[in-house]
C-alpha cells in the first residue's frame, strides 16, 4: 500500500503559529524559560544565572536550594552586625529619655531600673520603705518594684543606664561581641541567648542583691555573650585561653567596685553558658526542638525563682 499524497501547505498553521506565554495566552513570546522551555513574555520573565526562567521555575528553584546555616542551626545572618546596632539603639534610645527628664531624677529611669522593693519619695525628698497605701496618703511618689508587680524591670533593666561611661563601656562591649556570637548562631538564636542571658542576670540580682537596691544596665547580658564564646571555642577545640583572660579582667573589675552588680554578672555569666551549651551540644537529629526545649526549661526554672523571690518578699 502507499500514503495519499500531503496536499500542498497542509500544516503550515502549527509550523509558523506565534508562540504566546504560558501565563498570557495574548501576548507574543519569543524567550523561552531555560528550565522548562516554556514561552514567556517580558512580564514572567526572571533573570537567571543564564537566560531567563519562569516564576513557576523560580520558585521552585527556591524550594529546593538549601538556605544557608550556622554551624548550631540557625540562618545565616546576611549583616551579622544588624541585630547589635538595633540593640544598641534601643539603649542609645533609652539613656537620651533618662538625660531628657531628669538623668538620675528621671522618672523614666526609676520605673526601668530594677527594684526588688517598691519605695516611696515623700515630699520633702526623702526617700522610705513604706507601703504604697501609706506612702500616697503622705503626699509621697510611689515607685513600684518587681515583688510589687513591676516585673517588667526585669527585661527593660538591661536596656538602661544613667551614667555616660556606663553606657559607654557596655555599648563597646555589645559592639566587640555581638557580631562574633551573631556569625556563629544566627539571629534568632543570638536574640535568644542575649534576651536569656539578661533575664538570668536580673533574677539573680533579684535574689542576691538588697530589697530596696536599684540596678541598671547591659553588662549581664554581654556576660552571657562572653559565656557563650567560651562554649564555643571548646566545643571546637579553640584557643579558650584568651576569652579565659578577658573573662577573668571583667571579674577582678566586678569585684573591684562596689557600685558594679556581682549579681547581675554572675546570673548573666551562668545564663549565658547554659544557653550557648543547650545550642551547642544539642543532637544534630532534631536539634532545633532539642535547643527550644532547652531554652525553656532555662526560662522556666528562672521563671520559677522569679516567683519564689517575690513570695518571699510579700
Amino acid at each position: 500500500m502507499t500514503e495519499p499524497p500531503i496536499p500542498p501547505g497542509a500544516g503550515d498553521d502549527a509550523a509558523t503559529a506565534v508562540p504566546v506565554c504560558y501565563r498570557h495566552p495574548g501576548r507574543e513570546s519569543h524567550i523561552r524559560c531555560q528550565r522548562c522551555d516554556r514561552p514567556i513574555c517580558p512580564d514572567c520573565m526572571r533573570d537567571a544565572a543564564v537566560g531567563f526562567q519562569c516564576p513557576d521555575c523560580v520558585k521552585e528553584g527556591a524550594k529546593q536550594t538549601r538556605q544557608a546555616r550556622t554551624a548550631y542551626g540557625g540562618k545565616r545572618s546576611a549583616d551579622p552586625r544588624l541585630t547589635t546596632i538595633v540593640l544598641m539603639g534601643v539603649n542609645g534610645v533609652v539613656w537620651l529619655l533618662i538625660m531628657a527628664t531628669g538623668g538620675y531624677a528621671s522618672r523614666i529611669a526609676d520605673l526601668l531600673a530594677l527594684q526588688p522593693r517598691g519605695y516611696c519619695v515623700l515630699p520633702d525628698g526623702s526617700a522610705h520603705a513604706v507601703a504604697e497605701q501609706v506612702c500616697r496618703a503622705g503626699g509621697g511618689l510611689w515607685t513600684p518594684g518587681v515583688s510589687d508587680g513591676a516585673y517588667w524591670q526585669l527585661l527593660t533593666a538591661a536596656f538602661t543606664h544613667i551614667e555616660v561611661w556606663h553606657i559607654a563601656v557596655n555599648m563597646f562591649s555589645l559592639w566587640m561581641l555581638g557580631p562574633i556570637v551573631e556569625s556563629v548562631l544566627g539571629r534568632g538564636r543570638f536574640l535568644a541567648l542575649y534576651v536569656g542571658s539578661a533575664l538570668t542576670a536580673s533574677a539573680a540580682v533579684y535574689w542576691l542583691s538588697s530589697p530596696y537596691g536599684s540596678t541598671v544596665g547591659a553588662s549581664g547580658a554581654i556576660f552571657g555573650l562572653l559565656g557563650a564564646l567560651l562554649v564555643f571555642a571548646h566545643k571546637v577545640g579553640g584557643n579558650v585561653q584568651q576569652i579565659l583572660v578577658v573573662l577573668g579582667i571583667n571579674i577582678v573589675i566586678t569585684f573591684s567596685y562596689a557600685r558594679i552588680s556581682w549579681q547581675g554578672h554572675l546570673g548573666g555569666l551562668v545564663g549565658g553558658i547554659l544557653i550557648a551549651g543547650i545550642l551547642a551540644y544539642a543532637p544534630r537529629q532534631r536539634r532545633t526542638a532539642w535547643q527550644a526545649l532547652g531554652i525553656t526549661t532555662v526560662l522556666v526554672v528562672t521563671v520559677v525563682a522569679i516567683v519564689a523571690r517575690t513570695a518571699a518578699l510579700a
